[in-house]
This record gives C-alpha cells, structure tokens and sequence, in this order.
C-alpha cells in the first residue's frame, strides 16, 4: 500500500518515468490543456464537474509523493478583461501548502503566454486538467531529487 496520498495510476506511471526537471503541470478549469501538452506528456483529467477536483487538492497529492525543486504559477494579467489588481486568492493556497509540504520553495512568476510554451516543453511531462474554477489557478512544477532519507 502506497504511503503517500496520490493514488491515480496514470498520474503516478508518469511521475514515476520522469526524473530530475521533469514537469508537472497543474491546469486549472480554463487551461486550454490538449493544445499545450509537451511530447512527451500525458494528459489526465480530473474536472469532473464544477470545483471537482481543485488545483489546490491536486497539489498536496503530488507534493505528498514527489519532491519539488521549483514551482511556478502563470503570472496575471494587468490590463484587459481579466486583469487583476492583486494576486489571486489561490495563491495564497497554493503557498500555504508549498510552505506545509516543502518549505523554501516560493512562487515563481512566468507571463502567461511564455508559461504555455513552457508547458510544451521536452521536459513536460503531465498535466492534470482539474475543474478549478478560480482563475489563474495554474502551475508548473519542476520534480526534485529524492534525497537520502526521503
């Protein structure tokens, strides 16, 4: 029996084919996902109906079973019809849980369309589509090494 809370078994086949740098990508609702797969990635949905499964929850799953060297959220916008004057309430969540489960790894930023060709890189290994409805609920992060003792 596995010790750790991340039990979907695509999601753990990929993570486990992955190493050092490989990355993970965390979409929220809107996240156009089919078009922004790396070669190598796999695409697993979780929206299964509004709200369920949230970023935030997928987050503690893979952060329960993979160590995380960086993450990144797609940065908002400023100007247009969804800019934001402050950073989104799911932020908060997500450094919260960042903070529980891997302390010292802090939000990077990467402007929006620059965090689409991220997500298409050859080190993009999964997204996990959740039916987050909060916007720029979206992440990357980039899997650690296991040190001794882990």
């Amino acid at each position: 029996m596995l010790k750790h809370t991340l039990l979907h078994p695509a999601m753990l086949a990929a993570i486990a084919r992955a190493g050092h740098h490989g990355r993970i990508v965390i979409a929220d609702g809107n996240y156009p996902a089919s078009t922004t797969l790396g070669p190598s990635a796999e695409l697993v949905s979780l929206n299964l109906m509004p709200g369920v499964v949230d970023a935030c929850q997928v987050l503690e799953s893979i952060l329960s079973a993979v160590p995380i060297d960086f993450a990144y959220v797609m940065d908002y916008e400023r100007t247009g019809p969804y800019a934001l004057k402050e950073d989104p309430p799911v932020w908060h969540e997500f450094r919260r849980i960042l903070k529980q489960h891997r302390p010292g790894v802090e939000l990077g930023l990467i402007e929006k369309w620059k965090f689409y060709d991220e997500a298409r890189s050859k080190s993009h290994i999964l997204t996990v589509q959740t039916a987050d409805r909060r916007i720029f609920a979206n992440m990357i992060l980039d899997i650690g090494v296991r040190m001794e003792g882990e």
